[in-house]
């Protein structure tokens, strides 16, 4: 059985594409690439088929991490067949709690960083959008944290699914 997991922030062009990207790699790297799937999405649809920013693709590369992204926007009818839904800042978890068509759905939402215990009680991860290259490095440090504990909690669903 698959384990869907779907990385959600505003224009699914800088924080969830490298979040998909990284997590991507980590699954790969545990051996769940055949049991676990990684995508992304935005909330909104304003650079729908477009690719990722192009900062985003050079923090990626200058990291080891694949490229080659389209955005799209998040759609309310994907929670039926997701497991997991991250968010990447407390807007978009709102956001997605309130297309979630019941209960079951919303719980299925969280935010990346609420899997790194050294995030404390800030758990947004900053939109890099409007500033420079150096916004997108602390993100991407800040989406790799939370990746280790997020691939733990997905590891334990998906063996605690094959029991």
């Amino acid at each position: 059985m698959t384990y869907r997991v779907c990385f959600v922030c505003t224009g699914n062009i800088c924080r969830s594409p490298m979040a998909e990207s990284v997590f991507r790699a980590r699954v790969a790297e545990a051996g769940l690439d055949g049991v676990v799937e990684v995508d992304s999405a935005g909330t909104g649809g304003r650079h729908e088929g477009e690719g990722a920013d192009p900062r985003t693709d050079t923090v990626l590369r200058k990291h080891g991490y694949g490229t080659g992204h389209t955005a799209r926007q998040f759609d309310p009818s994907w929670f039926t067949r997701l497991d997991l839904v991250v968010a990447l800042d407390e807007g978009h978890r709102r956001a997605l709690r309130r297309l979630a068509p019941t209960e079951r759905d919303a719980d299925k939402v969280r935010l990346l960083r609420s899997y790194d215990p050294a995030a404390g009680d800030d758990l947004d991860v900053p939109d890099p959008y409007y500033g420079g290259s150096d916004g997108f490095d602390a993100c991407l440090e800040m989406v790799e944290e939370a990746s280790t504990g997020l691939l733990a909690a997905v590891r334990g669903h998906v063996e605690g699914q094959a029991a």
